[in-house]
């Protein structure tokens, strides 16, 4: 990066200082740690049986240091080519009309929240309400760091076992909804899209009212017809901005479908290979009555704390996922 006529290159520059950015992010936080360690071993050689509050701080320091590391660890089951990318996170209720529109929602929000506790930033790329509640569809790109890497697992149908509010009787309802979650492709990376395989169709946004982005043909879908993958944006300014956005998602979704291809999982996860939103295919299961538990069918890996859960607190699924995952590539 120090060479002359470096940040000529126009992409390479750009692709050269990501890279930077992610093996910085990987080593300079190891090199601290393994530097809080020497210092913990330097300052135990002054330790003197009577300095009962000095051990009390090497001991406070030594926990810090193995929180720190146990952070570190977790970090190298991110080891994926497109771990560091952004995300784009789908979710789509299932049959059962209002009831799973509401859990659809539940979902986003909990994701959502999840995303905020990070630091991510979590930005609308399309939405369908339901008719009485809740979505019966929404994608979201989430920008921040390793993204992709900590939500790909998430893919999935989840199901929900509750009393409805929705039910005057106060019954138990089943309800589906389903995640699906790409990474973001950079531009660097060639997927090409021939004119003549895309059908592009303009529509009028169905959002909240009041905007003028409701008064105008400015959403856009596109369809790729040799492969029927589907791609819309309805939430931009303008019907350019629409359509942009809409071509990134369309890329990351063929790109993401390729992928899989290469890896020889196509059938288990796209076209007639993706499971149905029903009993049965679920990856995690949130149960609300007769008791409360959310159970990870993959890991089964469980807790009774649904509030937090659904508030946002999905590390040690997440991390349990990415630890089997990892298990199963030795």
């Amino acid at each position: 990066m120090s060479e002359p006529g470096f940040w000529d290159a126009g992409e390479n520059s750009t692709k050269i200082v990501r890279q930077l950015k992610i093996l910085k992010n990987t080593v300079e936080p190891w090199d601290s740690a393994g530097k809080k360690f020497q210092e913990l071993q330097e300052l135990t050689l002054l330790l003197k049986p009577q300095d009962s509050e000095f051990f009390s701080d090497l001991n406070k320091s030594a926990d810090s240091l193995l929180k720190e590391l146990g952070a570190l660890e977790f970090k190298t089951l991110l080891s994926g080519e497109l771990d560091p990318n952004n995300a784009i996170l789908s979710i789509n209720a299932g049959a059962g009309g209002t009831e799973s529109c509401d859990w659809a929602e539940m979902l986003f929000r909990m994701y959502s929240r999840f995303c905020e506790k990070r630091g991510w930033k979590v930005k609308a790329i399309d939405v369908l309400y339901g008719e009485e509640a809740g979505i019966k569809n929404v994608t979201v790109l989430v920008e921040g760091d390793y993204a992709y890497g900590y939500l790909k697992e998430e893919r999935g149908v989840h199901r929900l076992v509750r009393i409805s509010p929705f039910d005057a009787n106060k019954r138990r309802h089943t309800s589906f909804a389903s995640v699906d979650v790409i990474p973001e492709v950079l531009e660097d990376i060639d997927v090409k899209l021939e004119e003549k395989d895309l059908r592009i169709d303009v529509y009028r946004s169905k959002g909240a009212g009041g905007q003028s982005v409701n008064t105008t043909d400015s959403a856009v879908r596109i369809t790729h017809l040799p492969s029927g993958i589907v791609a819309q944006c309805q939430n931009e300014r303008s019907q350019h901005q629409n359509k942009q956005t809409a071509l990134k998602i369309l890329k990351a979704r063929i790109y993401d479908m390729e992928r899989l291809a290469r890896e020889a999982e196509m059938l288990k996860n796209y076209a007639g290979g993706k499971k149905k939103i029903e009993f049965g295919s679920q990856i995690r299961s949130y149960v609300m009555h007769p008791y409360s538990m959310v159970k990870d069918h993959r890991t089964d890996h469980e807790t009774g704390d649904v509030s937090s859960v659904m508030d946002g607190a999905l590390d040690e699924f997440i991390e349990a996922n990415l630890k089997l995952q990892k298990g199963r590539k030795k």
